[in-house]
């Protein structure tokens, strides 16, 4: 298996009314929705596969989970900023969909298809607790972390939780959400759905 290692910064939404239950039901609580649709977000910072350097690479792995997510049958696609070379293209997307381990080839076993990849210009912008990413027309989101209520300009943060970004995750709000890629359809303003933000770092040796 190829040595490979990615770090950055993450953020998503997702269509499930804040707090999302996969995060205190270990991915077993049934999505607010019925269903949930998700967007991964990943600002590459620094990163290496194969000799192919992934520096500064933005991508997007737009997910859709029918149900309880830990029952599987997602679908879903992966958005890469234009910017990106072919050869980083292929690269990240072998990452993304864990044919190379890492926590995403954790996540594997519970999607059943990969819907294809989109290039689209990748905006990112960071000030403070407020988050924004824009691929496109493909999707565009907005949120604001929760200011913790005892450290000043911190958000409440939860720990030792599974998910593929991070075991520890900043609590956000999304203020503005639109997902229209994949047979993806989500549209919400009203900012009552969850988010989340947190420093990545992985690497092929983890699972």
């Amino acid at each position: 298996m190829s040595d490979w290692h990615i770090q950055g910064t993450y953020m998503e939404t997702c269509s499930c009314e804040y707090l999302c239950p996969c995060i205190f039901t270990n991915m077993e609580g049934k999505p607010s929705e019925g269903r949930c649709d998700v967007a991964f977000c990943f600002m590459i910072d620094e990163g290496e596969i194969d000799g192919v350097k992934l520096d500064g690479v933005k991508a997007v792995v737009l997910m859709s989970s029918p149900t309880v997510m830990i029952e599987g049958g997602m679908t879903g696609g992966l958005i890469v900023d234009d910017s990106a070379s072919d050869e980083q293209v292929q690269a990240i997307a072998t990452i993304m969909s864990g044919q190379v381990g890492g926590p995403m080839g954790a996540m594997a076993p519970l999607v059943e298809e990969i819907k294809g990849i989109e290039r689209r210009p990748i905006e990112f912008s960071k000030d403070g607790m407020s988050y924004s990413l824009k691929a496109g027309e493909l999707m565009e989101h907005r949120l604001e972390g929760v200011p913790s209520p005892v450290v000043e300009k911190e958000p409440i943060k939860i720990k030792n939780t599974i998910h593929p970004a991070n075991h520890e995750l900043a609590l956000a709000r999304a203020t503005y959400s639109k997902f229209d890629a994949f047979g993806i359809s989500w549209e919400d303003s009203s900012g009552t759905r969850n988010g989340h933000f947190a420093p990545f770092s992985w690497s092929n040796a983890q699972a």
